[in-house]
């Protein structure tokens, strides 16, 4: 049963086998969360079947039930909580903050504008004048600042293996930075409902090398 499930883990579309800061922050995060959540489960487990092997108790004398009440309340209802919640806001705060690729040093960051449509995508390169069609060249070790906009319905702009998805709200324009680390094709995909059209609103993002983006983007200007 095992190898059926790490087959999802990986592919064009896996969230779990990252390809750049952005998504590797988010992979990270869900890594930390499964392992929380199956100590969690363990420790839930091995207090059922105590519960069903132990004994019955004899009476207690009412002033020993509530300090055991009492106990329980501060250790698992106020104890617990405030120390889980502590180490998630640790662990996860600076992950999102990662997660923005803010203040990188480098280059300026490309500018590129990405309009959500029922059902695709129009990418254009505003200083270069390029023009795509549900279709995405970006630099290998480049941040990207994509600016997401929609000219109907709420769209979200999620390519996995880059970055985690971000909504395209009519009348606004929510910006998403990503950096690919290593060239490849990944494969980008609405994750709103916004119709009958929903599943096949994909998006192909091509990273090429610094050198061979820069040609490419070159040669579709001169057009």
């Amino acid at each position: 049963m095992l190898v059926p499930v790490l087959a999802g883990c990986t592919g064009v579309q896996s969230a779990l086998e990252p390809a750049g800061p952005a998504a590797y922050e988010a992979a990270r995060l869900w890594w930390g969360m499964l392992i929380v959540a199956t100590v969690v489960l363990v420790g839930v487990v091995g207090l059922w079947l105590h519960a069903l092997r132990r004994s019955p108790a004899s009476a207690l004398d009412p002033a020993h039930e509530r300090r055991i009440a009492r106990r329980w309340l501060i250790l698992g209802g106020l104890l617990l909580p405030g120390v889980s919640i502590a180490a998630l806001l640790a662990f996860g705060v600076p992950a999102g903050q990662r997660m923005l690729l803010a203040g990188e040093a480098g280059a300026p960051a490309l500018r590129i504008e990405v309009t959500g449509r029922q059902w695709g995508w129009d990418v254009h390169y505003p200083e270069a004048g390029v023009r795509l069609r549900d279709r995405l060249q970006l630099p290998v070790g480049r941040t990207v600042e994509l600016q997401l906009r929609s000219e109907d319905v709420i769209h979200s702009f999620w390519v996995p293996r880059l970055a985690g998805k971000l909504d395209l709200i009519p009348g606004r324009t929510n910006v998403l930075r990503l950096r690919a680390d290593e060239p490849g094709v990944f494969r980008g995909q609405c994750a709103e409902y916004c119709g009958s059209g929903h599943a096949g609103m994909a998006l192909a993002v091509e990273a090429q090398p610094e050198a061979a983006f820069a040609a490419w983007l070159a040669a579709e200007a001169g057009r």
